[in-house]
């Protein structure tokens, strides 16, 4: 009868926690993005294997002369790309065997199983001699318009950059070098930062990773929780507790990845009393619960974009409310679309106030750099009354000369009237192309789409195919320059005018057209999404 009354009351005690572990469960979102641990399993257990050349050109069950006309076509695009970039190439060839990152992205651009013989025969370029307006020139003088937007960076465009670079290094080039000690021009800085942000306080870093972290530690110093949310599929860096998932030798210790745009994860907010801070990328808007998409991934037609800003407005204002009840920092990491969407950043686009907020990229006027704006209550890194109780954060490069004078140039540029017009009408204009975009693509019958969050896009695809990566080679001879995720990002500079966009959009019908040609997108009735998913299933296991 007494271990009857003590299960009991075990279990009486056990129920909370109980009850918060499958509230917590049921929050995650359904998707492998939304279960790191289950991810990273997966990661270390698939098996790795590529096509030959009969396969690469017939896996998904192409006839005979389909695949003919593939090779033919896949051979003859890789010798004119040879041919017209030589310089680039071989200097791509030579560098890559030295610098890893290379050797990454030359792996990842396309599907694994594809990925060996486009390594071998379709070989692109990595380096460029110059960059002039909308566009980049190669090392053998070929120019391509950039898509790439230098991964958010250049926001205005190359030649403002170049500008603020310049202007940065007149105005600290006689402190030069000297760290520790500030350039007036920080104090300006600031200040500025400060009337941008509604913050109290400014503190700089290295990099947008770096401002996330601190941001982070901050939040756990003044909160004493140790436990972080971010939302599935946003990328704030890559760092362990930020990227738990596939990337990451670590498994996830202290973040919890719950689903966006939930009222399920608003209710784990409202009741845990373990949660630091809640991180949100405002691009994840985009495609909300997804991981940003890249051409390494495109192994099918199933990739979605879709942005309604309505609709998360109403999200972010909710999550608002929430963090503001239970003592939870919102932090907006703003690295990424900071000043793309607005001259206030997200913060003014969508009307929400968050306590802290970090910046990156574009921000440094064409230098690296992080920032972090917050409250006064968060931003604090001691106590008066207790010494040695301290949130430690500094940096060797911190406010660097260069650096800050590049920012206080990109500052100054962002309140002239040539500016602040770019941001007049900004989505709309935006949303106007867009549509442009996808009407053209369906007049010439073509089975691609984009979606996009003001001026960055993502590309997806209508027609069931296991090709669809190969359209980044096409736009490559065509004239222009993607990242290395391909059509995943593409991310265009303000200062693209109408007639610019309307020549990147002629160059997207003509890759299009020529991959059709070429049979790429040769389509049976029979070849589904889901079909091709259980075929490379198959692959994977009968390997």
């Amino acid at each position: 009868m007494n271990s009857t009354w003590i299960s009991l009351g075990v279990l009486a005690a056990l129920a909370p926690s109980i009850r918060q572990r499958i509230q917590l469960s049921r929050a995650k979102h359904r998707s492998l993005a939304g279960h790191s641990r289950m991810a990273k399993r997966l990661a270390r257990w698939l098996p790795g294997y590529s096509f030959d050349e009969t396969q690469f050109f017939g896996c998904d069950g192409a006839p005979e002369n389909i695949q003919t006309q593939r090779r033919a076509a896949f051979f003859a695009l890789a010798n004119t790309l040879q041919t017209r970039h030589p310089l680039s190439i071989a200097a791509t060839t030579a560098a890559r065997a030295d610098i890893s990152d290379m050797q990454f992205i030359a792996a990842y651009r396309v599907p694994f199983q594809f990925s060996p013989l486009v390594r071998e025969h379709l070989k692109v370029g990595s380096f460029l001699q110059s960059a002039q307006g909308v566009q980049v020139t190669d090392l053998d003088g070929q120019v391509f318009y950039d898509l790439t937007g230098s991964y958010g960076v250049n926001v205005f465009g190359a030649d403002f950059y170049k500008h603020t670079m310049a202007q940065g290094l007149a105005l600290t080039q006689d402190l030069g070098p000297v760290l520790g000690a500030y350039h007036p021009c920080v104090a300006s800085n600031a200040t500025r930062l400060k009337a941008l942000s509604g913050m109290d306080e400014v503190s700089f870093h290295m990099s947008g990773t770096e401002a996330v972290m601190q941001a982070v530690r901050l939040a756990r110093y003044h909160t004493g929780r140790k436990n972080i949310v971010r939302f599935c599929g946003a990328y704030h860096g890559w760092w362990e507790d930020v990227q738990p998932g596939p990337g990451n030798p670590m498994p996830p210790r202290e973040t919890y990845t719950l689903s966006d745009m939930s009222e399920r994860s608003l209710a784990v907010l409202r009741t845990r009393k373990d949660i630091a801070c809640v991180l949100v990328n405002p691009l994840q808007a985009l495609h909300p619960n997804a991981n940003a998409p890249g051409d390494s991934t495109l192994v099918d037609s199933s990739r979605r974009a879709a942005y309604d800003r309505e609709a998360y407005t109403a999200w972010l204002k909710a999550l608002r409310q929430v963090c503001t009840e239970r003592g939870i920092v919102l932090i907006f990491d703003e690295v990424f679309m900071g000043f793309r969407l607005a001259a206030g950043g997200a913060q003014a686009y969508f009307g929400v106030q968050a306590d802290m907020v970090t910046y990156g990229k574009t921000l440094g006027g064409g230098f690296p750099v992080g920032v972090v704006c917050g409250k006064q209550a968060w931003m604090h890194r001691f106590h008066e009354d207790r010494p040695a109780d301290i949130c430690f954060a500094r940096g060797t490069f911190n406010a660097h000369p260069a650096v800050m004078g590049a920012m206080s140039a990109f500052l100054d540029q962002l309140e002239t009237p040539e500016i602040q017009a770019l941001y007049e009408g900004l989505d709309e204009r935006w949303n106007a192309r867009a549509q442009r975009f996808n009407v053209t693509m369906m007049s010439h019958g073509l089975p691609l789409r984009a979606a996009n969050m003001s001026s960055v896009w993502t590309l997806f695809y209508t027609q069931p195919s296991r090709y669809n990566w190969m359209l980044q080679y096409y736009l490559r001879l065509h004239g222009l320059a993607l990242s290395w995720v391909g059509t995943g990002r593409l991310i265009f500079s303000l200062n693209y005018d109408d007639a610019s966009f309307e020549a990147v959009l002629e160059k997207f019908v003509l890759a299009a057209e020529h991959m059709k040609q070429d049979g790429w997108w040769w389509h049976s009735p029979e070849i589904t999404n889901k079909s091709i998913r259980r075929q490379i299933l198959k692959e994977t296991l009968f390997r």
